[in-house]
């Protein structure tokens, strides 16, 4: 039996909105979300979380402005490169041939400096002396 306050929320998504397995729309469909005692504000995180899980921001994201065929293609290509990667890393990591995630250092290791900065930097930017690091492809647009 229900108590009081409590009920369910369904979602409707517009067509295209949820992705098949291999990430073609595949039409409307529904997200169930529970409402336990007037906690709106839970519910609402479960259905953040079930629609980022679902791929529909990223969805609206890449609906904000058109993206030429070509474009697409591009960037589902360089998306499949990435995820095939990232698979051979894993696996070569379960097979230890090679390392796994570094421990995080711990704060007050020796070999660092103490603040963000660090000693000797100039202005104390905090940065890695590498170059800045770009969004998405860094191809023109």
């Amino acid at each position: 039996m229900r108590g009081i306050g409590s009920g369910r929320v369904v979602v409707l998504a517009t067509p295209g909105a949820q992705f098949s397995q291999f990430g073609k729309p595949s039409g409307t469909y529904s997200l169930l979300v529970q409402v336990r005692d007037n906690n709106v504000d839970q519910a609402l995180k479960a259905l953040k979380k079930k629609m980022q899980r679902e791929g529909i921001f990223r969805e609206m994201k890449l609906r904000n402005y058109y993206e030429k065929p070509s474009e697409k293609r591009v960037r589902e290509q360089a998306e499949a490169l990435r995820r095939a990667r990232k698979l051979a890393r894993k696996k070569a990591q379960r097979e230890g041939l090679l390392p796994g995630k570094a421990a995080p250092a711990k704060p007050g290791a020796p070999g660092r400096g103490g603040r963000p900065g660090g000693p000797g930097r100039p202005g104390g930017s905090g940065g890695t002396g590498g170059p800045p690091r770009t969004g998405g492809f860094g191809g023109p647009r």
